[in-house]
């Protein structure tokens, strides 16, 4: 729940400041000191109406949270039904009514963060046979942890002896980095924020034929072998933290679609992508919620394959006002390219946790 509540401040706070609250106000503006001639200063924006009350601050925190000005129910309806006509009406300048592109991302990528870690992803928690063996692994993780302390504390006295000596030993430099790597794992499981791993055999990175031959790179994908689920973890956090990349990353892609329309720009393609992006999230937001309430496994399956076409479809022939055929093809391109984009977008989390 924090998580949804800093989304929604923070997306707040980009989309512009709420309704005024409840408070007194002079003939002139207290931000630039121009005369007042009307609820709001008409040099630089800031509401007339001013509030210094605890009940006012956590109304405003509120309203942030689960309001956005009322503008959340223009959007998310339009979003999914209309996505096209909310993009073009947006970017024509039509934006008292809807919530900003970019705070809807915000907002949605918190809520998934925040729904993942409550109910799990679309196709739900784990079972309870699995909710068994974690348990135990857990506990498992304890007692690991412990010895694991005792070796790092023995290995650090005989580094600080080499030290004192003018020496070095390369091998146990190494060491030490594997046992924090390893430490760093089994906190985040003994404190529940990472899901022990429960495979019986470890992943055999030679018979995978993993090896690339690149030594940087080969120690990365051991350590993922040899630790799935901090690496799992790594990536999510970095996904969390870099999500926005995806924008950037998606524009020269939308461009080349429209390399050759002289009335549509980098803008619009960047409205086009966040709004996009926002409707894919908060599609899987949805999805897990319906998975955790009992909704049906093939219903989740079959909204995750054909949702996105055909919403990529209707924004595509709606914002950018397409022929049928015109917007068919571009839906085809923008699905290889989502994939391409999201291939990079993985290499370059990777890149980020190595």
């Amino acid at each position: 729940m924090a998580d949804v509540a800093t989304g929604g401040l923070a997306a707040g706070a980009i989309d512009g400041a709420g309704k005024a609250g409840r408070g007194e106000h002079g003939s002139h503006c207290l931000n630039c000191h121009a005369e007042l001639i009307g609820p709001h200063c008409h040099q630089c924006g800031q509401s007339a109406h001013l509030h210094r009350t605890a009940s006012a601050l956590f109304h405003d925190i509120a309203h942030g949270v689960f309001h956005f000005e009322g503008r959340t129910w223009h959007t998310i309806p339009l979003l999914f039904w209309r996505p096209g006509e909310l993009t073009r009406r947006y970017v024509q300048g039509e934006r008292v009514n809807f919530v900003s592109p970019m705070a809807l991302f915000l907002f949605s990528v918190f809520l998934m963060v925040a729904v993942f870690g409550m109910l799990g992803g679309p196709f739900g928690p784990l079972n309870s046979g699995d909710a068994v063996q974690i348990a135990k692994a857990r506990t498992d993780a304890a007692n690991q942890l412990t010895a694991l302390e005792a070796e790092m504390k023995a290995l650090q006295a005989k580094k600080a002896d080499l030290k004192a000596k003018g020496q070095k030993d390369p091998a146990l430099n190494e060491r030490l980095g594997d046992l924090v790597s390893r430490e760093a794992e089994l906190r985040l499981v003994t404190k529940g924020l990472l899901k022990p791993n429960i495979r019986s055999e470890p992943i055999d990175v030679d018979k995978a034929g993993l090896r690339t031959g690149v030594p940087g790179v080969d120690h990365v994908i051991q350590h993922a072998a040899d630790n799935p689920e901090l690496a799992a973890y790594k990536l999510q956090s970095s996904a969390y933290k870099f999500s926005w990349a995806l924008i950037p990353i998606s524009l020269p892609f939308i461009w080349m679609l429209f390399a050759f329309r002289r009335d549509v720009g980098l803008y619009d393609h960047a409205i086009f992508a966040t709004y996009s992006l926002s409707a894919m999230t908060l599609m899987v937001v949805g999805l897990s919620i319906g998975s955790a309430i009992g909704l049906w496994g093939w219903v989740v399956g079959s909204v995750l394959v054909f949702f996105p076409p055909w919403h990529m479809y209707r924004q595509l022939k709606g914002a950018y006002r397409l022929s049928r055929f015109a917007a068919l093809w571009r839906t085809f391109a923008l699905i290889v390219s989502a994939y391409t984009a999201a291939l990079i977008f993985f290499i370059f989390l990777v890149t980020m946790g190595a």
